[in-house]
């Protein structure tokens, strides 16, 4: 039986930080195991301390368990190459932004921004529980929308599918070949003092 890799076999920061940020990645090999309630909400408790813009917490989160009567919903809402492997996620989420501030009523510019700092706390406290976070792109945005009965003012940002490691060797064989740690460009091609210079 395969093991997921691990991160740190793989990667090496530059300069000097918690290695958790190393350690987080996006596999796809899930066990199928469901996850506790206590589990879930450590991971949905992370993502609630994110910053956000005056504190507007635009962050919201929709999901189904495998297995429940959600499931389904959820799992149609992903384009075929995703539904390859997510059938074995413990949790698929939908994750949308308030795109109006609270205060005032004006829109904010900076909803998707905020909502995005929200999973990545979700996403390192998985790496800490030592559990799968993959944030998605690929699902029907409008679908979501209309079965999920999102109202106009929420944008649906991404999915997230959740789960206990999984043996790579049960993926197909197109993505086993992908699920290694992946690595990142130099500071220097992503950082500038000053005015755009790249």
């Amino acid at each position: 039986m395969g093991r997921l890799p691990d991160p740190l076999e793989y990667r090496a920061a530059d300069h000097q930080i918690e290695l958790l940020f190393l350690r987080r990645w996006s596999p796809r090999a899930m066990s199928g195991e469901p996850l506790t309630d206590e589990e879930l909400r450590r991971l949905f408790e992370a993502a609630r301390w994110a910053p956000s813009t005056y504190n507007e917490q635009e962050w919201r989160f929709l999901y189904g368990r495998n297995g429940s009567e959600h499931w389904q919903t959820f799992y149609e809402l992903l384009v075929e190459g995703n539904r390859a492997w997510c059938g074995r996620a413990a949790v698929l989420v939908v994750v949308l932004s308030h795109k109006f501030f609270q205060r005032n009523g004006k829109p904010n510019p900076v909803h998707t921004f905020d909502s995005g700092a929200a999973f990545e706390n979700l996403a390192l406290q998985g790496a800490a529980m030592d559990l799968v976070v993959h944030g998605m792109a690929g699902f029907d945005r409008e679908l979501a929308r209309r079965t999920l009965e999102v109202p106009d003012d929420y944008d649906v940002e991404a999915m997230i599918s959740i789960g206990r490691p999984g043996d790579p060797d049960d993926l197909p064989a197109e993505l086993r070949e992908r699920e290694v740690p992946s690595g990142r460009k130099p500071l220097h091609e992503i950082i500038c003092e000053g005015p755009f210079a790249f």
